[in-house]
C-alpha cells in the first residue's frame, strides 16, 4: 500500500497505525535476515509513535505522515538511537540530538522503524561495512543493493516500510533505487537542510531525499522535509510548493533531450541502453518533443574524486593515522588521495566543477528535461571489501566504481535535481533504472515527469519473491 493511502486510512481510522506498523514489523523480522536492510531496528519507538498517531487521528489531529512507518539511513543522527555511519569508528555512538530532517519526519508523525544500512560514511556506491556486513538486493540475493542508501532502497523494495530517508553525494539515492527497482529523488541541493553532520565530507554535494515505491510518496516526504533551517547556511527557503498537489497537473509542452554518454561515459550494457531508449519514446504520447541531445561534459572524475578525498582526508586524518585497521580499504584509498592533494589539485577541481555546471546551464536553455540511464549496468555481486571489490566487464571494458556512477555524480557537482525511476527488468530479472534530470530549483518538474511515466509504465505490481 502506498504511504499516501496509509496516511488517509489512518486519518479516518479505517486502518490504524498500530495495525499497519505491526504488520510491517512482522515482515521485517521475517525478511530482514535475508536482505540485511535494517541495521538498528527501533520497533518499540515505532509502536509508541503509532499508538500516539491513532490517538491524534481520533481527535482529527496529526501531521502529514501521521502514523506512517518510516526508516532513517544510518548516516543521519537520531537522538538516543545508535548511529554508526557504517563505521567501526562510531560503532557505539549514541547521538544527543536528531538531525533536522529526522525531527521533521517525526514531527509529521512518521513511525520510525529503525536505521538502514550504509557503507562506511557513505563512501562507496555499494552497501557493505565492517560493522553490519552487506545489504543484499531483494531481486537477487547474490547481488548487492547498490549504495550508499542501499539499506533504504532494499527495505522499500522488500516491503519493509513505505518511506525511507536516504542521502546522495554521488548517486547514493539513485544508484540503489535503480538496483532495487524503486523510486529515488535527489532534490535540488539545499532543498532539504542538513544538520548536524559529522565532518565535512560531501558537504557541498550531499543531498537528502526520499526512496519510495510511488512518486506521490516522494512528493509527500518532500513536503515534510523541505525548507530552510538557520543551522544550515546552504539550505533554501521553503518554495511554498505543495509537491503532492502539483502532481495533479501534467505539463502541456516539454522538450526532452536524452543522452547515453553525457559526453564522457564509455561503458553501457546493451540491455540497459535498449530498455531506457524504449522508455524515452513513451513520452511522445504526451505530445512532448523528444530528441537525442548533444551534451558534452569532459570527464569530471578527477575533480569529483578530489572533492571527496579532500573531505574524507580532512575528517578522518587522525583515525587514518591511529586506527587504519578499522577503516575499509576503499575509504583508506580515498583518505590518502585527499591527504596527498595540493592547492593546485583543488583549484583545478573547482574549475572543472564550474565547467560542468556551465554545460548544464547551456543545456537547459534549450531543453526542459534530460533523460539518461541511472547506472550503466544492473546490480552485481562485489567481493567482500577486505578482499577487494570486483567489477564485471561490459564488452572489453571493466566497470569501475566511478564508471558505475558516471550518470549520477555530475549532478551532485551541479546541485540540480534528479531522480531514478524503474524502467524495466533484465532478462535475468534485475531492475533497470532511468534517470530524470531538470534544471536547478525545478524539483516540481522532475516529479511531474516521473508521475507521467509512472502512469504509462507502472512497476508496482512487480515484487521480489522470497522463497
Amino acid at each position: 500500500m502506498p504511504a499516501y493511502e496509509m496516511a488517509e486510512k489512518i486519518k479516518t481510522q479505517e486502518l490504524t497505525s498500530v495495525e499497519i506498523t505491526e504488520t510491517i514489523i512482522e515482515r521485517i523480522v521475517k525478511i530482514n535476515p535475508l536482505v540485511n536492510a535494517y541495521c538498528t531496528p527501533t520497533f518499540n519507538l515505532a509502536r509508541e509513535i503509532a499508538k500516539k498517531a491513532d490517538e491524534l487521528a481520533k481527535k482529527g489531529e496529526g501531521g502529514i505522515i501521521n502514523g506512517v512507518p518510516t526508516s532513517i539511513k544510518d548516516l543521519m543522527q537520531t537522538k538516543g538511537i545508535r548511529t554508526t555511519f557504517g563505521s567501526k569508528l562510531y560503532e557505539d555512538f549514541i547521538p544527543e540530538q536528531d538531525d533536522v530532517v529526522v525531527q521533521r519526519l517525526m514531527d509529521a508523525g512518521g513511525a520510525i522503524l529503525g536505521k538502514t544500512n550504509t557503507p562506511e560514511f557513505g563512501s562507496i556506491a555499494l552497501t557493505n561495512n565492517k560493522v553490519f556486513g552487506e545489504t543484499k538486493n531483494p531481486w537477487d540475493l547474490e547481488t548487492n543493493s547498490g549504495g550508499s542508501s542501499g539499506g533504504a532502497a532494499s527495505s522499500v523494495a522488500s516491503g519493509l516500510g513505505p518511506l525511507a530517508l536516504g542521502s546522495d553525494g554521488g548517486g547514493s539515492i539513485r544508484v540503489p533505487s535503480s538496483c532495487c527497482g524503486v523510486y529515488g529523488l535527489k532534490p535540488t541541493y539545499g532543498r532539504i537542510p542538513s544538520y548536524p553532520r559529522i565532518g565535512i565530507a560531501f558537504k557541498s554535494m550531499d543531498h537528502y531525499g526520499p526512496i519510495v515505491r510511488n512518486v506521490k510518496d516522494a512528493a509527500l516526504m518532500l513536503n515534510v522535509m523541505k525548507g530552510d533551517h538557520p543551522a544550515d547556511f546552504n539550505s533554501l527557503p521553503d518554495d511554498n510548493i505543495d509537491y503532492v498537489k502539483i502532481l495533479e497537473n501534467k505539463p502541456k509542452k516539454l522538450k526532452i533531450g536524452y543522452s547515453m554518454t553525457l559526453g564522457f561515459g564509455k561503458i553501457l550494457e546493451d540491455e540497459v541502453k535498449e530498455t531506457v531508449l524504449n522508455c524515452i519514446q513513451k513520452f511522445v504520447q504526451f505530445d512532448w518533443d523528444v530528441e537525442e541531445a548533444t551534451i558534452k561534459i569532459r570527464s569530471p572524475e578527477l575533480a569529483f574524486k578530489s572533492f571527496v578525498g579532500l573531505g574524507y582526508g580532512y575528517d578522518l586524518q587522525q583515525d587514518y593515522n591511529n586506527r587504519i585497521e578499522d577503516i575499509s580499504p576503499d575509504l583508506t584509498s580515498t583518505i590518502k588521495l585527499g591527504l596527498d592533494s595540493t592547492a593546485m589539485n583543488i583549484g583545478k577541481a573547482m574549475e572543472t566543477r564550474l565547467r560542468v555546471y556551465e554545460v548544464m546551464y547551456q543545456y537547459f536553455k534549450n531543453y526542459d528535461i534530460l533523460i539518461t540511464p541511472t547506472t550503466p549496468y544492473p546490480a552485481f555481486k562485489p567481493g567482500w571489501l577486505d578482499s577487494g571489490t570486483t567489477f564485471p566487464k561490459v564488452g572489453k571494458k571493466s566497470l569501475s566504481i566511478m564508471s558505475w556512477m558516471n550518470f549520477t555524480y555530475p549532478f551532485n557537482m551541479t546541485g540540480i535535481p534528479a531522480a531514478s525511476i524503474p524502467a524495466g527488468w533484465t532478462t535475468s530479472g534485475l531492475p533497470i533504472g532511468m534517470q530524470i534530470v531538470a534544471n536547478r530549483f525545478n524539483d516540481a518538474l522532475v516529479l511531474q515527469v516521473s508521475k507521467a511515466f509512472e502512469e504509462i509504465a507502472p512497476w508496482q505490481d512487480k515484487r521480489p519473491k522470497f522463497d
